[in-house]
């Protein structure tokens, strides 16, 4: 969970694995994956830092990368 403030100023706690998208537009805008939009205080980078922050303290990594080139695909396991 991390803490963030609505625009009137109150503060909420939201599960940071149900968060599809921050944006800044110029507010920042956190819609959740049920379709739920909050208009916050916060700025996107502390909404980024916070979620980063929540991720490294439940020992979460996050991992971009691309598969190997060389790995079959699903479709061709299923042969």
């Amino acid at each position: 969970m991390i803490r963030v403030t609505r625009m009137n100023g109150l503060e909420f706690v939201v599960n940071a694995e149900l968060i599809e998208f921050v944006e800044s537009t110029p507010d920042t805008v956190l819609t959740l994956t049920t379709g739920k939009k909050f208009v916050l205080k916060d700025s996107l980078q502390d909404v980024v830092d916070k979620i980063i922050a929540y991720r490294k303290d439940i020992g979460t990594k996050i991992i971009y990368q691309s598969a190997p080139a060389n790995e079959q695909s699903l479709e061709r396991c299923d042969e």
